[in-house]
């Protein structure tokens, strides 16, 4: 126990925490590693459907005994286990040897391999590991006779498995292929050469063994050589100059992290190592070299993968390397400072976690890719939010429609100019003369005379081609000792000690210009952090109900291209957490990558004086470039602090003896205990004492120690709880309840994103009912649309029986259409035909899954299944349909059953009426997320024309057409067949709709046509507008209208009955320009007037994406023209008796025609000259209007002069024109509004207000007006 203590107490500062020996435990025997199986099943369709299970066990014992793989064990580890980093076993050997033990014969490549790994714990803190694998001879009598039998049976059972012919076998083989087999064609060739098989008298059998070191942090560079070294001192012919267990206890008890800023020099087995740690200020520790991750992909595929990552999509990366797994996505999470990866991150996935891959959040995950895997054949889930990296191919397969990166070519060039001044070519993939050798000098498997040649033919074409030359021919390049080798470089440093540096120097280069990019983006975000709470407790307490940054007020000010990442990206749970430990860092100590931003931007600021450049989008190359690299370069070229060196133990002699190319077995005893006279360690337990002491102070001081530290755990871990689960704990109760997790965050998911579209939409009255303010553009609008379409294809394709290519809501869909048009074949269309004929409206439009899904697939602008599901939730969800299409489809339990697993979402009974209540919420407010985005669309539209019925439905002679315009544009003039009351045409999408121009040609005996309204339908959507009209078209009747403009308004269903039947039978309404209804007093006229000045001033006052119709605001049933209107009215004297009916039209031609002759008597020259201007306006506008071709009618010109003076500013001017005109006096009453002065003037002061805004009119309003 006491050596456990001492072994804890220094841990926070040791530089290893735990050195780990894996390998073959010869009491046990060989074990078949059953997860290799699992592999097989999970990666490949397996040939036969029934009992998959039991084909693919029986085509992994098909293999040769040699090609399977073995359970491996840790077969010991010091110390025992450290306080602060408790030793999790399974884990550990489960990443130390992913594929198991691995056998080799004489005949067979055995060049060690390095690979590293992470283990993330649930606090969200990591732990790495770092490997060296080597081959052993197997000296065990009973394991070789064990390996002969298992070849002897497997040659009984299949004798044609030594011939390279057999496919089966070999496919499986290759499947089960390890990296190392893999290695060059010679290692293949050789291996067919001696047929695959084993004897034990003649063949010497190796078994694979591994070296760890657990760090707390990633000294990739330092633990890779200081294995390497352990490996050498076995190998060598002598024995090295201390027992090996002077160096383990050296790593791990004496010598120290290096403290922030400075360097640390400790030694091996025969050289001394260099690490290096950044100091406070500057970006933390990253020692993966990212120059090899952008050989790999390139920059242009690199970004890409870097933007999929911070908008926390799906990631699955692919190589058959595992330490490219890791290289790669070390490298991709360290670019994203200040931010944090905060979901599931696993960059070598055990065969036991491949049912990870199904879960439905973002991860970052890594597979190891078998030699001769077909990717076509790869059943990789959820496409559609899917970034699949193939590392060894250099490629990557981006999702479906995600924003760019911001002045993305101007970020590849800086990056392509960084990487170009280290010899790098931005281009991925290395050629095929260097790939072999780059593969194994990123593995550390090269010796340092290959190094040098690896070096030298980097960015080097000649050379290159000379090596290419060679190996073609059979040449063997030993060395170049003459321009190269392993002398000293520069400054006495030997090549490694270059090469580190050069990476070292490169690696922060790189990074620095990704935080540049953040440092310039986000330099003003703390002016939108919102600071509500007074202490952190409540902030705690509260935390899902506040709002933590002003998104509108932030995405207002940033640069038009930046808006459609940046407003995806503050959607994401690593922007969230940012914010929270933004807000927190006012309570307690900030969080050390924050502080670091933080001290970036105030740098920045410091320097620029907030410069207006920051909020533009001119791009804004990185200035530290030089200073961060001589910084890296000064502390590795100057030693900070020296290690105690290795010394001898107190060890019992004769153990552990050298016996050149076996790994002994050290002494425990002196492994579990750490020194107690080392001065660090010293001081490191009189800190913990002092920690603890504080601790214990706190603990009694404050009595809700306990529910604070629960809020802060909570807090922290919000939105984390599905981070990857404990490795060493697989059991099948495990597994049900992390799916069970996945079932809660989802559902958690699905409330927070309704409520959020439903605040969102709502806007001010969601302001009122207390959820905050809340401002909504188009463009946050789709993001949101877009964030629920993801969520719905990551529940659909949770537990999925069978990844297909057609797949999730896709699938379910297509299944249960095929379904549901057998059951509907057998029944009766009865309620088509109770459909009276002699019924005159819009017929029903049956709400249907299938009809809708038709649709979709009708639509060639959708090229793929993952479009079309997308395309169909959004098409649902603005026909308020989205719920109950949704639970039709999981209506079917026999459906759902054979598609998903019995853990699957849609197979939670519970959680399923959950899901579909808060889906059911968003019913409450409209949507057109379909009709906005796919605007270019054809989409059928029925239009009906309802006449007053009680004229024997105004049948007519002569020939009506009708033009339907909406937001995107309009109809064009289509033609009405005679007598038939209801036209379907297809067009381009019009969006919403906002007028109809109806009329005819005034042909034949009955060419007078009585119209209550039009209705028009949307086919697709089923969004019904109505245009009411109640006035005749004819010449002779009304006001002898041919032609009218009728404005429209979306149309509600009616509750009872079917929408089209509600209109059907419409009251009878009187012509507008007839008889009126009740007429108005002053104060409701002046009042009416008020309104609709208010409404067109509120309209421009809303943000561009939320404005309605101004057309409706202008000319609709309470808009300013029917106001002005009612005004004009006003004591008119229109009914004359045996004389036809005057119209205010008829006042305004009087008028002009007044101040015409006037003008030619001369009695207009003595006017002032800008009323005279304003004369002529007014007298010009009246002329074209009456001499365009359009038969629109006297009520018509009169609203298209009240449209055309408001867009121009010219209604005040013209008022006091037909105030001061004598025929007002004939025309009006002397109680009429227009003849006082006092109203007259208030109404001139209202209508002055519209001139601070832009008024524009529609092309149906103004069609054929040439001013």
């Amino acid at each position: 126990m006491s050596g456990t203590n001492a072994a804890s107490g220094a841990a926070p500062c040791r530089f290893a925490h735990y050195f780990v020996i894996c390998g073959i435990d010869t009491e046990t025997g060989l074990e078949p590693d059953e997860l290799a199986v699992h592999v097989s099943l999970y990666l490949l369709v397996v040939r036969s459907a029934s009992e998959p299970f039991v084909a693919s066990v029986w085509e992994n014992f098909e293999q040769s005994p040699l090609k399977r793989t073995f359970k491996s064990k840790v077969l010991a580890h010091y110390p025992e286990n450290v306080e602060w980093n408790p030793f999790d076993q399974d884990a550990v050997n489960m990443l130390c040897m992913p594929k198991g033990l691995s056998f080799r014969t004489q005949a067979d490549s055995r060049e060690p391999q390095f690979h590293s790994f992470l283990i993330t714990r649930e606090d969200g803190s990591r732990t790495y590991g770092f490997v060296h694998t080597f081959y052993e001879e197997v000296t065990s009598p009973q394991i070789c006779s064990a390996m002969q039998t298992l070849y002897q049976m497997h040659q009984a059972e299949n004798p044609s498995s030594a011939t390279p012919s057999s496919s089966s076998s070999s496919s499986m083989d290759s499947l089960a292929s390890s990296l190392d087999e893999a290695d060059s064609p010679s290692s293949s060739s050789c291996r067919s050469a001696a047929c695959g098989g084993y004897d034990a008298s003649r063949d010497t059998l190796y078994v694979s063994k591994a070296l760890c070191l657990i760090t707390p942090m990633p000294f990739m560079h330092a633990c890779r050589r200081f294995l390497s070294q352990m490996h050498r001192a076995v190998t060598a012919a002598s024995p090295p100059p201390l027992p090996l267990e002077s160096y383990v206890h050296n790593i791990l008890y004496e010598v120290p992290l290096p403290p922030p800023g400075r360097s640390l020099k400790f030694h091996g087995v025969y050289e001394p190592i260099v690490c290096q740690r950044p100091g406070p200020g500057e970006l933390p520790l990253a020692d993966f070299p990212l120059g090899q991750t952008f050989t790999l992909l390139g920059v242009e595929n690199l970004v890409q993968l870097f933007n999929c990552t911070l908008l926390e999509m799906q990631i699955l990366l692919y190589s058959q390397d595992y330490q490219r797994l890791m290289t790669v996505a070390e490298g991709i999470t360290t670019l994203l400072f200040p931010f944090q990866w905060q979901h599931v991150y696993v960059p070598i996935l055990p065969a036991s976690l491949l049912h990870f891959l199904d879960a439905p959040v973002p991860y970052l995950m890594g597979l190891q890719s078998k030699e001769g895997t077909d990717r076509s054949k790869l059943e990789l889930p959820q496409e559609a939010n899917l970034c699949f990296v193939d590392i060894d191919n250099h490629c990557i397969e981006l999702p479906e429609d995600f924003p760019q990166f911001p002045n993305k070519p101007e970020f590849i060039q800086e990056l392509s100019e960084v990487l170009l001044r280290y010899g790098i070519s931005p281009v991925g993939g290395s050629q095929q003369a260097l790939r072999e050798l780059e593969d194994d000098g990123r593995n550390g498997n090269l010796g340092g005379e290959q190094l040098a040649v690896l070096e030298l033919l980097q960015g080097n074409a000649t050379l290159e081609r000379l090596q290419a030359l060679a190996k073609r021919t059979g040449v063997r390049v030993e060395a170049l000792r003459g321009v190269g080798g392993e002398g000293e470089g520069q400054g006495g440093r030997t090549t490694v000690e270059e090469e580190e540096l050069r990476n070292a120097k490169l690696n922060v280069q790189l990074r620095e210009v990704f935080a540049s990019r953040f440092t310039t983006m986000f330099a003003d975000y703390e002016a939108f952090v919102i600071q509500s709470a007074p202490d952190l407790e409540s902030w705690l307490t509260n935390r899902e109900q506040m709002h933590n940054f002003d998104k509108a007020s932030f995405l207002s000010d940033q640069p038009e291209p930046y808006l459609p990442f940046l407003s995806h990206f503050i959607e994401t749970q690593m922007f969230a957490t940012f914010i929270d430990n933004k807000i927190m860092s006012q309570w307690e100590e900030k969080e050390p990558l924050l502080r670091v931003f933080d001290g970036r931007i105030d740098k920045a600021r410091l320097y620029n004086v907030r410069a207006p450049s920051l909020r533009s989008s001119n791009y804004q190359r990185c200035t530290v470039l030089k200073e961060s690299a001589q910084a890296i370069e000064q502390r590795l070229m100057k030693i900070d602090h020296t290690a105690i060196h290795p010394h001898l133990l107190d060890m019992k002699i004769g153990q552990g003896k050298y016996e050149q190319g076996f790994f002994p077995k050290l002494q425990s005893d002196v492994l579990s205990v750490g020194p107690t006279n080392n001065k660090w360690s010293n001081r490191t337990a009189t800190a913990q004492r002092r920690k603890d002491r504080h601790r214990q102070q706190t603990e009694h001081l404050t009595l809700d120690n306990d529910l604070k530290e629960k809020y802060m755990q909570e807090a922290r871990s919000l939105g984390k709880n599905l981070r990857q689960p404990k490795l060493s704990d697989l059991s099948p109760a495990v597994i049900a309840q992390t799916n069970w997790k996945f079932v809660e965050g989802l559902l958690k998911e699905c409330r927070m994103k309704t409520k959020r579209m439903l605040v969102e939409k709502m806007g001010r009255e969601a302001v009122e009912l207390g959820h905050g303010e809340a401002n909504i553009t188009g463009l946050e609008e789709n993001t949101l649309i877009a964030s629920l379409c993801d969520l719905l294809e990551r529940i659909w394709s949770h537990g999925l029986q069978v990844k297909q290519v057609c797949r999730d809501t896709q699938t379910h869909t297509c299944a249960y259409t095929c379904t549901e048009q057998k059951h509907t074949h057998t029944l009766s269309n009865g309620p088509e035909r109770r459909k009276s004929e002699s019924s005159i409206g819009m017929p029903s439009l049956r709400a249907s899954v299938i009809q809708d899904m038709r649709h979709i697939q009708s639509m060639g602008e959708i090229k793929t299944d993952v479009g079309r599901a997308r395309a169909w939730i959004r098409l649902s969800l603005e026909k308020k349909l989205l719920s109950q299409h949704l639970k039709q489809l999981l209506s079917r339990q026999a459906l759902t059953k054979k598609l998903y697993k019995r853990y699957a979402f849609l197979r939670c009974e519970e959680e399923k009426e959950q899901f579909l209540f808060h889906l059911l919420s968003l019913n409450t407010v409209d949507y057109f997320c379909f009709t906005s985005v796919f605007t270019t669309i054809m989409i059928p539209y029925r239009a009906v024309i309802i006449p007053i019925k009680k004229l024997s439905n105004a049948m007519t002679t002569s020939n009506p057409w009708v033009c339907v315009s909406g937001e995107l544009g309009d109809s064009g003039v289509r033609q009405i067949t005679k007598n038939i009351l209801e036209m379907t045409f297809d067009c381009q999408n019009l969006g919403k709709l906002t007028t109809v121009q109806l009329g005819h040609d005034n042909s034949g005996l009955l060419a007078k046509w009585l119209v209550d309204c039009v209705m028009v339908r949307n086919e697709i959507t089923g969004h019904t507008y109505k245009f009411p009209c109640g006035r005749w078209l004819g010449k002779g009747v009304d006001d002898g209208s041919l032609e009218r403009v009728l404005i429209g308004e979306l149309a509600l269903p009616n509750a009872d009955e079917d929408f089209g039947r509600g209109c059907r039978t419409p009251d009878m309404q009187h012509s507008p320009g007839q008889t009126r209804r009740v007429k108005p007093t002053s104060a409701q006229i002046q009042e009416a007037i008020g309104e609709a000045v208010n409404s067109i001033c509120k309209h421009f006052h809303k943000p561009e994406k939320e404005r309605g119709s101004l057309t409706i605001l202008l000319c609709g049933e309470v808009g300013l023209v029917g106001a002005l209107e009612l005004f004009f009215h006003n004591g008119f004297k229109s009914a004359r008796l045996f004389q036809k009916t005057v119209f205010v039209w008829d006042f305004v031609e009087k008028a002009v025609a007044y101040m015409e002759s006037a003008d030619q008597m001369g009695d207009m020259q003595e006017t002032a000259e800008p009323l005279g201007l304003t004369c002529v306006s007014l007298c010009h506008y009246v002329s074209a209007i009456n001499s365009s071709p359009r038969n629109i009618g006297k009520d018509g010109k009169f609203q298209l002069l009240v449209c055309l003076g408001a867009r121009d500013r010219l209604l005040i001017q013209w008022l006091p024109l037909l105030v001061e005109c004598p025929v007002i006096q004939r025309m009006y009453e002397e109680s009429a509004l227009l003849r006082d002065r006092t109203t007259v003037n208030a109404l001139i002061a209202v209508l002055q207000t519209l001139h601070d805004f832009p008024i524009t009119l529609e092309a149906s309003l103004v069609k054929g007006i040439d001013l």
